[in-house]
């Protein structure tokens, strides 16, 4: 393939920290994990980090912390506030939680949910806002922010796309009471498989870390405010007070990510150059409608919507990619309302959705890479507007 959908970010530093792990012969989650979750969350300004086996874990990990806060917690039949465009993973803790999930429509250049709906979306029911920053573009994440805290709601950010991302000087991933990050192999670091939760909140941090770990209080400090201890006997260090999952990390995930931890910020560098390539040879043609950039984009990737005005040959054109061995697919997960599982949601739309629908149909992206795609990415522009010809 010329031109990859994704690519390994790992050098030797990566393959010696495993080999350290494999040599100690202590693979379950521990130290490294720890230091992995200390590290994280400082590099974010937050004061805790929850680590687990992937960002889809992390999303429901989150979720169900929120179903047992002490204070207002969540309860069945409360209302989500979601974008219509997102992985499957934004949404099916929200169904597995029996949750109502509202469908807010996205800006057809950003990605993202529209600000401007997001407030009218609001009913009676509504108890959160889950926002998602999609394929490194920061959301109206201080919008979002306002409107939740006007509105008495809890606010949460599935960050897996944005890792790195700024808006207003402030990372993504940081502005949500929770907030979610991936280490899958193709995101903005990898770790094989993993996660991470963010959050300033104590009560929050507690109950992620029983969920986390069969609900057991194993993970818990001995003065923790979800539970009192009954005494020192042999039960007490097997207790169980949250019906939890095993989502837990291995010490290798956290080996590897503290590695990449800290290349993180020159992936970024490369790849915002990457996207400044990009932007300058589509901008202005008005056949390809590209993602606009709202604060300082991590770019996951580059986006491209064929405008559904200019009647173009859809097919042409991504049988020319694939002749060119440029790698193609949809953007993030489409509309999910296109998907067949959305048959097992309670759902309904704030209003119409058109522009995640028009995202689901004539959308595509390529990948972004961390380090130069010069190359690329010139030829991307030289096949794209050779075949986007009008259909007659």
């Amino acid at each position: 393939m010329f031109y990859e959908l994704a690519v390994p970010t790992w050098g030797q530093e990566e393959l010696d920290a495993l080999q350290t792990v494999i040599s100690s012969g202590f693979f379950t989650m521990g130290p490294r994990v720890a230091q992995f979750e200390r590290e994280f969350a400082d590099y974010h300004q937050k004061k805790y980090g929850i680590m687990v086996n992937s960002g889809s874990s992390a999303n429901l990990i989150a979720i169900a912390a929120l179903f047992f806060k002490k204070d207002n917690p969540l309860k069945r039949g409360d209302e989500v506030l979601v974008p219509a465009l997102s992985w499957a993973t934004t949404y099916h803790p929200l169904q597995q939680y029996g949750l109502k999930v509202r469908f807010v429509d996205i800006e057809l250049d950003t990605l993202n949910m529209d600000p401007a709906l997001i407030e009218k979306a609001i009913t009676p029911d509504t108890k959160l806002i889950l926002a998602v920053s999609i394929l490194g573009n920061p959301a109206a994440l201080d919008v979002m922010r306002d409107v939740a805290d006007r509105h008495g709601l809890y606010f949460m950010e599935d960050n897996c796309e944005s890792m790195d991302a700024e808006l207003h000087g402030k990372k993504a991933g940081t502005y949500g009471d929770l907030n979610t990050f991936s280490f899958f192999f193709s995101h903005h670091i990898s770790t094989i498989e993993g996660g991470m939760i963010l959050t300033d909140d104590e009560e929050l941090y507690q109950l992620c870390r029983c969920l986390r770990a069969h609900g057991w209080t194993r993970d818990l400090p001995a003065d923790s405010m979800l539970y009192q201890r009954t005494g020192e006997d042999l039960f007490e260090a097997y207790r169980f007070i949250l019906p939890g999952y095993n989502v837990r990390p291995t010490e290798l995930n956290a080996a590897a990510g503290l590695e990449q931890l800290k290349k993180l910020p020159a992936f970024t560098a490369a790849r915002r150059k990457n996207l400044q390539l990009f932007q300058s040879l589509f901008a202005g043609d008005d056949r390809f409608i590209i993602q606009r950039e709202n604060g300082q984009s991590s770019c996951f990737s580059f986006t491209i919507i064929l405008n559904p005005k200019k009647n173009l040959d859809r097919k042409a054109i991504f049988a020319a990619l694939t002749e060119a061995k440029i790698g193609f697919r949809i953007i993030t997960g489409g509309s999910f309302l296109r998907h067949d599982v959305i048959k097992y949601y309670d759902y309904s739309e704030a209003t119409p959705v058109v522009n995640a629908h028009i995202a689901h149909d004539y959308g595509f992206f390529v990948g972004n890479h961390p380090f130069d795609l010069t190359e690329q990415i010139q030829t991307l522009r030289r096949v794209l507007d050779s075949a986007a010809q009008e259909i007659s």
